[in-house]
């Protein structure tokens, strides 16, 4: 989670500890026996299930800041469906249920965690990306989050929500229009870059 202010100017709130939303997501899929990637899979599944049957944890919330772990709701969600298959009871109904439950834990998370980073921030804009920004229920609980502050969420279009190349190449794109340069033989490939490391673009020219 990072407050942007312009070009290479971010401030980090929050982060993953461990897990992320997606690998969640995943793992949960992998747990009911669902494709990969999971997150449409289980969203797909969640629609069919009971939403009173379970309520799984939403980790993190009890707690102050902006930082996210979803290990122990993946470890919660294997321990539900173990007890299932231990019963006899882990039916298409149970695994619905159990993925209801998981994606509205997911979802209640990432709200609560933006609900704070806006009203920390004062900020009214919200730019959800990623996978799990394609999730129907995070859009409409975090859209009534936002209405009740002011605020407004944003995300791109559905087949743009996933990790891809394209907004890498548009973030070197704007670097470009804002007058970067690197001169020739100066280039250096950085594998993994932690977002609020990156300077602000300068105008320096190739000779």
């Amino acid at each position: 989670m990072v407050s942007v202010e312009g070009i290479g100017q971010y401030q980090l709130l929050g982060e993953s500890v461990d897990d992320a939303a997606g690998e969640a997501f995943d793992k949960a899929a992998k747990m009911l026996g669902l494709p990969y990637p999971g997150g449409p899979h289980v969203a797909r599944l969640a629609e069919q299930g009971n939403p009173k049957r379970m309520r799984f944890p939403r980790p993190m919330t009890d707690r102050p800041g902006l930082d996210f772990s979803f290990s122990g709701l993946k470890t919660h969600t294997l321990t539900a469906i173990r007890d299932l298959q231990s019963k006899g009871a882990l039916d298409e109904q149970a695994r619905a249920d159990v993925a209801r439950a998981f994606e509205e834990a997911v979802a209640d998370t990432l709200v609560i965690k933006c609900r704070r980073a806006l009203d920390q921030t004062s900020l009214k804009r919200i730019v959800m990306a990623g996978g799990v920004s394609a999730n129907t229920r995070l859009r409409e609980r975090l859209a009534v989050e936002c209405e009740k502050r002011n605020a407004k969420a944003y995300y791109p279009r559905g087949r743009f929500c996933t990790d891809n190349g394209a907004m890498i190449a548009y973030v070197g794109a704007q670097r470009l229009v804002a007058g970067e340069r690197d001169a020739p033989g100066q280039m250096q490939a950085t594998p993994r870059w932690p977002l609020d490391q990156l300077r602000e673009p300068s105008a320096t020219q190739t000779s």
